[in-house]
């Protein structure tokens, strides 16, 4: 409120209403829809695209043995699965391997290892492109032999 609006309004002269101005008679407080609020929209839009167009991986890292289960669980869904067996014993981590062997071959996957105590497992319906030398030349400009 400018200084002449302000002294107009002590003289009464004018009403004083800066008040009305800022308010919406529309407003409502509170949530109108049973959703829960979530910080950051794109989260949720994005993990429900990527599970309708089946376009979802999951990355396990297991602590113990007693994680297999949820392995097995997104594997049963159909989603590929990463496991990362780097933090575990090395007899635990061969009873996870064990169990990924068994889970691929009693749902016609696949387990393919990706780095060392690392391995993929894969779907039936899930192919796996490899991006080594496809369609590179072998002595080239990069060929450091």
């Amino acid at each position: 409120m400018g200084s002449v609006r302000k002294a107009s309004a002590w003289l009464g002269l004018v009403d004083d209403n800066d008040d009305e101005r800022y308010y919406d008679d529309d407003y409502a407080e509170g949530q109108e829809s049973g959703e829960a609020w979530v910080t950051d929209p794109r989260v949720k839009v994005a993990s429900e695209t990527a599970e309708e167009k089946g376009r979802r991986i999951g990355t396990v890292t297991p602590d113990s043995f007693r994680d297999a289960r949820g392995i097995g669980e997104l594997f049963r869904d159909g989603v590929p699965v990463i496991i990362n067996l780097t933090a575990m014993e090395p007899t635990d981590a061969k009873r996870v391997v064990d169990f990924a062997a068994g889970l691929t071959f009693g749902l016609r996957g696949t387990i393919e290892r990706v780095a060392t105590r690392v391995f993929l497992l894969t779907p039936a319906n899930t192919e796996i492109v490899s991006g080594e030398a496809a369609g590179r030349p072998t002595d080239g400009f990069f060929n450091q032999s």
